[in-house]
């Protein structure tokens, strides 16, 4: 058997492997995420009686898309929760649902994704500081969401001022996405 062929049988029966083991994980690895995104929605917009991944509306917005997750009680709207993002962070993507009453005030904020720095930047996750509490109970509309470096509201994590305007930006762009769904209505 030439080197030729023997190379091609080696990577035909690589490539088959990691076929299959995809195929084999692909669903878990799905609903691994489905259950980590449910999780937040109960986070962030807690008491919900309804199933708000079944109710979801999608937007496209600043490049890719936003989903908000509508939480009822009794039929009637708890909140909404919407999956976020930002490609601002020192680590690149961040992603978070962000839970709105329907006055828009910030319920809670959950963290998704991020590729933040230990010790530092992931001190955007809640049990890591309290940085993500001063956004609760806050409307958008008097509660200017930028840190105060940049004549925002927001108290910047320590030696974190990229990693804070990211998580700034993350949460306006939900606002907006909240807002835009309650005009289409």
């Amino acid at each position: 058997m030439s080197m030729v062929t023997t190379l091609f049988v080696i990577t035909l029966v690589a490539a088959g492997l990691l076929g299959s083991v995809y195929s084999v994980t692909k669903e878990p690895i799905r609903l691994a995420e489905l259950k980590k995104k449910n999780d937040a929605i109960k986070v962030v917009v807690p008491g919900f009686d309804n199933e708000p991944s079944q109710e979801v509306q999608r937007l496209f917005m600043d490049g890719d898309s936003i989903y908000l997750y509508t939480a009822r009680q009794g039929g009637k709207i708890l909140g909404t929760a919407v999956e976020t993002f930002t490609n601002l962070g020192f680590g690149g993507l961040i992603k978070l649902m962000v839970g709105f009453a329907p006055d828009g005030t910030i319920i809670d904020i959950a963290v998704l994704k991020h590729s933040e720095t230990p010790g530092l930047g992931n001190k955007m996750e809640k049990g890591k500081s309290d940085f993500s509490l001063q956004f609760m109970g806050k409307n958008p509309e008097n509660f200017k969401l930028a840190v105060k470096k940049d004549r925002g509201d927001v108290d910047a994590i320590t030696a974190s001022t990229i990693t804070s305007r990211a998580y700034c930006d993350a949460v306006a762009r939900a606002y907006r996405a909240f807002k835009e769904s309650q005009n289409a209505e």
